[in-house]
This record gives C-alpha cells, sequence and structure tokens, in this order.
C-alpha cells in the first residue's frame, strides 16, 4: 500500500492527529515510569530480611514508672525467662528493634581510630545471646555471644562493646576478599573485636535513604535497658504462632502487671510487621497500575472515537474507492495503516518523554534510571494497543458499500 495518499489525508485533519498522537505520547511517558516504579516497588516488597518470620511474633512492652537501668534489666531477664516458658515457644530476646520497624539505631563503622569518614554505615542491634537462634540467623563464620559476654546498657552510656557480630555484607563492605572474624572495627565508643558473621539480616529501615546499608549490621551484646520500655522478639514452635501469641501477653502480666502492652500494636505477628512497612510501597504499586489502565483505556476509547469520526466523514471516499475496485482487505488495510503511522510519531515523541520524566524524577526523588526495556515494553504495548482500538472502526469501513459512490448526501 502506497503511503502518500494517506499521508496526504492525515494532513487535512491535522488537529485530530495531533491529538492522537500527543495521547498517545502522553501515555507512553507515564505508562514506562509506572510500569518502572511499579517494579520497583514490588521487588522492594519480596526483600528478604534474613529472619524466620512465619514464626516470629514482637511484644511491644512499657514500663508503668520510671524504673532505674538496674532495675529495668532485672525485670527484663525476668521477662525473657517467662516467656521461654510459654508452651509453644522456641526462644526470645530482648532488642532495641527489628527488621522492618522502620525506625533504631544506625551508626557509621570505621576500620581505624582517627578515620575521619565512615567506611559504612550500619543498623546496630542490641542483643543476647539467644538473638540468633530466635531470628532464625545463619552464623556462617565464628561463634555466638557468650552469656557472660551480655552487658545492659542505657542511652547515656557510650556504644563500645568489646565483641560484635555482623552481617556478611558488611563484612564484605569492610574487609573485600578477606576473613572478618578477629578483626577489629570501630564504632563511636570506640574498638570492637568480630567473633562472628551471619548471613542475612536487614536492617529497621526500608526506606531510601538506609538503602546503601540495608544488610549491612552490626549485632551489639547488650541489652538496651530504658525506661520506656522494650521490644521482645519471639519465635514460636512451627504451626503454633497464634497461641503463642495470646498466651505470651498473658504470661507477662502475669509475672509483673505493671506494664503496658498496647492493643494495636504491643503483639505483632512478623506477617503484620512485613505488611505495615511496606504499605506506602503497595499503595504506589496499586496507584501507579490503576493510572496506567486509565491512560491506556483513555487512549484506546480516544483512537476508536477519532477513527469512527473519519470513517463517517469519508464513507463516500470510500464508496469510490470500492467501485474503483478496492477490495475490503485494501480498506482495512488502509485504516491500520493510517493509525500505525500515528501512533509511531506518538511513541517517537512519548520516548523522548518518558526519558526527560524519569531523569526529573532522578533528580527530585533520587530514583533509579529508565531501564531501556520497560521503553521497549511501553512501546509494544502503545502499539498494540493502537491497532486492536482502530481494526473495529477499520472493519466497519471496510464493509462500506460501492453503492456509497452514488449517494450525494
Amino acid at each position: 500500500m502506497q503511503i502518500k495518499p494517506i499521508l496526504s489525508a492525515l494532513r487535512r485533519h491535522k488537529a485530530g492527529t495531533f491529538l492522537i498522537a500527543m495521547q498517545i505520547a502522553l501515555t507512553l511517558a507515564i505508562v514506562c515510569n509506572a510500569l518502572f516504579i511499579i517494579h520497583q516497588r514490588v521487588a522492594h516488597l519480596s526483600e528478604p530480611t534474613g529472619i524466620d518470620e512465619a514464626n516470629i511474633f514482637i511484644v511491644k512492652n512499657e514500663w508503668v514508672g520510671a524504673p532505674d537501668s538496674a532495675r529495668v534489666d532485672a525485670m527484663m531477664r525476668a521477662d525473657l525467662q517467662t516467656l521461654r516458658q510459654v508452651p509453644g515457644v522456641q526462644d526470645a530476646t530482648p532488642s532495641n528493634s527489628y527488621p522492618l520497624r522502620g525506625s533504631g539505631w544506625d551508626d557509621g563503622v570505621k576500620l581505624k581510630p582517627d578515620q575521619l569518614q565512615d567506611s559504612s554505615g550500619s543498623t546496630i542491634y542490641f542483643a543476647d545471646e539467644h538473638f540468633i537462634d530466635t531470628l532464625g540467623l545463619k552464623l556462617i563464620a565464628g561463634r555466638n555471644f557468650r552469656a557472660d559476654e551480655i552487658g545492659h546498657m542505657d542511652m547515656r552510656y557510650k556504644l563500645a562493646p568489646p565483641v560484635v557480630i555482623i552481617t556478611r555484607a558488611l563484612a564484605d563492605k569492610l574487609f573485600p576478599g578477606g576473613q572478618a572474624v578477629g578483626k577489629t572495627i570501630y564504632l563511636i565508643g570506640g574498638p570492637a573485636t568480630v567473633v562472628g558473621v551471619v548471613d542475612l539480616l536487614q536492617a529497621q529501615s526500608v526506606e531510601r535513604w538506609a538503602s546503601d546499608f540495608a544488610y549491612r549490621s552490626v549485632i551489639i551484646p547488650e541489652r538496651l535497658t530504658l525506661s520506656l520500655g522494650s521490644f521482645y522478639i519471639v519465635r514460636a514452635r512451627p504451626g503454633q504462632l497464634d497461641a503463642a501469641m495470646r498466651a505470651a501477653g498473658k504470661a507477662l502480666f502475669a509475672q509483673n502487671p505493671r506494664r503496658v502492652i498496647a492493643d494495636d500494636d504491643g503483639l505483632l505477628s512478623f506477617s503484620e510487621v512485613r505488611s505495615r512497612a511496606y504499605e506506602s510501597d503497595r499503595g504506589m504499586a496499586i496507584l501507579m497500575g490503576v493510572i496506567s489502565i486509565v491512560l491506556l483505556a483513555v487512549t484506546a476509547a480516544g483512537i476508536v472515537g477519532l477513527t469512527s469520526f473519519w470513517v463517517g466523514q469519508r464513507r463516500r471516499q470510500i464508496g469510490v474507492r470500492r467501485a474503483l475496485g478496492a477490495t475490503r482487505q485494501d480498506i482495512l488495510h488502509y485504516f491500520m495503516t493510517e493509525n500505525l503511522l500515528i501512533s509511531c510519531a506518538g511513541v517517537l515523541v512519548g520516548t523522548v518523554l518518558a526519558i526527560a520524566m524519569n531523569l526529573w524524577m532522578v533528580t527530585r526523588f533520587e530514583m533509579h534510571r529508565l531501564s531501556l526495556s520497560y521503553l521497549v515494553t511501553g512501546v509494544v504495548i502503545l502499539l498494540l494497543l493502537g491497532q486492536g482500538a482502530v481494526l473495529a472502526p477499520a472493519l466497519r469501513a471496510s464493509r462500506v458499500p460501492p453503492v456509497e459512490a452514488t449517494r450525494s448526501v
């Protein structure tokens, strides 16, 4: 089929052609970036924590009154002993925070005491000798803490533990290609010897600012004794999570009623923790999906409407072509080709807009650069959508009889 007559016809319908091409361009730019955001958010949702999520629940315990550090430590040890005796509980440990909580203690790690810049950022977890077993972490080098190494501290003390356990990601960052166990690292309070390395432990925050050290954690052999309260991480035996959660709260109140465990977040299974942590990511992915579907539907409707209008305007012209020997297939191909040309112009402009939109988001929101695969996917979707949308009006045009050429109205 010759393209020149089609281009000539489009020049006589400049406004409609321009509007549809721009609609396709804007849809492509938005859909490409929306698909990219959706993929990033969905990938974020599935990031592993490194812990036994299916069997873990969190107890947020708040003390009544303001007991001193030593008293808090004694009460915490009594609580932990109680929790470990609850039917269905495998182990329990205290900590200042836990993966996906959203906030906690972060600190820089150095390799030399006089270093000006940190070698890496890291998440700080306070723990006892039960921490690794309770969370289900995999110790890949060195050893666990001993009971005699566990101390207690409040916020007034400096962070200077004699020994620490770190994650593999932090070990690889600090000692690439080398052995981390036995090496010395420097925290804000002073030197600490690495005695063990665990495979995987995610940070408390899932925000972008923490992404650089998302799996670089330092485990400190201290119970953080705050007068306000603390977190207990409890691991239930397989299949006994719900029963263990119900029994844990009752056992703690029976042991010491001078506490508060809130109804809304005092007892949380880790599935609830994950759901809350990624609520915004999940919402953003759904929103971007809805926007993409609506834009694609509006674009398809626009193509159908404009092509139907053009078919109505050209019925006599189509009849003349049919009378001169054009087949139904020729008429169908004409409108399909016409729409393909408009779509190609739209996706060319849309590709430029998509890249420009992504660069703007990179500078404003620290997003990653748009991958070429998303552009290719968006172009294919828009071209197929355009051809699919024009098919029905084109089929109606192909059924226009030659007798239309003889009608004067």
